[in-house]
């Protein structure tokens, strides 16, 4: 496989910082094609400043950044930056067109993508986010997780090889989130498009390839989203609530239902209690 994102023994300290501890120190991470990696951590973890380290916001003071074969430098950044796409916390900070295809075609009209070929990309972007039918929609009308669902398709749109997603759930109700999340799934289906994942939502982690747990601005734990938060003391301690389903999982096994500590999602979780209670 061909590595995306590669970080090498990555430090960062914020110069206005009273404290002298990195926000980030001695990273390192690899990323590859068409991975799914999930990011988590508490408030102050780092993973903010990681992401800010990836896209070129901030460089390192010590250690090396490398994105799509290239070092991250100010002579590379607006040809890496042409890779990759973001898509932030808040969507109504996002928006600048006047309606949803003006929006996601923003974009693409400030790289000089040819019209026709710019209305075919927003086209089929709208299709993949299943936004289609709201072309001419005002974007201020849309709900929550619409809006978030347009913003990714204004990134896909620019056919980004890295797509970044810092925090993208986290101002969403749950149905909004559950749209964002099966649009990311759907991506991953029809592409392999790399996505990386900063959240606070272990429910969207536990779908990731990969998760990453940073903490005090170091890499705590990395593997399997299932390993690593198997792991449920550990977790909790650091300041992260287990998916709904791991919590009353644990609740059911103090009262002596036999479950395994590796159950995650809500539908294992029925699946399982159906399966013990059709065998009563």
């Amino acid at each position: 496989m061909t590595a995306i994102i590669d970080l090498r023994d990555v430090t960062y300290t914020y110069p206005a910082e009273e404290e002298t501890r990195p926000a980030v120190a001695n990273l390192t991470l690899t990323i590859e094609q068409g991975e799914w990696i999930a990011i988590v951590g508490h408030n102050g973890s780092g993973k903010s400043t990681m992401a800010k380290l990836i896209n070129g916001l901030l460089f390192p003071q010590q250690g090396t950044v490398e994105l799509f074969g290239l070092p991250l430098n100010e002579q590379t950044l607006w040809e890496i930056r042409s890779n990759l796409g973001m898509v932030f916390q808040n969507p109504d900070n996002q928006f600048v067109g006047a309606t949803v295809q003006d929006d996601v075609a923003f974009a693409l009209e400030n790289n000089g993508i040819p019209y026709q070929e710019m209305v075919e990309r927003v086209t089929s972007a709208l299709k993949q986010v299943q936004m289609e039918e709201f072309v001419n929609q005002e974007p201020h009308h849309l709900s929550g997780g619409q809006k978030q669902r347009v913003a990714i398709a204004g990134a896909i749109a620019l056919r980004p090889k890295l797509l970044i997603l810092d925090e993208a759930t986290s101002m969403l109700d749950p149905q909004g989130r559950r749209e964002v999340i099966q649009t990311i799934r759907a991506l991953r289906d029809l592409s392999d498009v790399t996505v990386l994942s900063i959240t606070h939502d272990l429910e969207e982690a536990m779908l990731a390839d990969r998760v990453i747990v940073m903490n005090g601005g170091e890499k705590y734990a990395e593997g399997n989203p299932r390993d690593v938060f198997g792991n449920r003391d550990e977790i909790t301690a650091l300041g992260l609530d287990l998916p709904f389903a791991a919590n009353v999982a644990a609740l059911l096994r103090t009262q002596g239902v036999e479950l395994p500590s590796t159950l995650m999602s809500e539908q294992e979780l029925v699946d399982l209690l159906w399966t013990l209670h059709s065998n009563k």
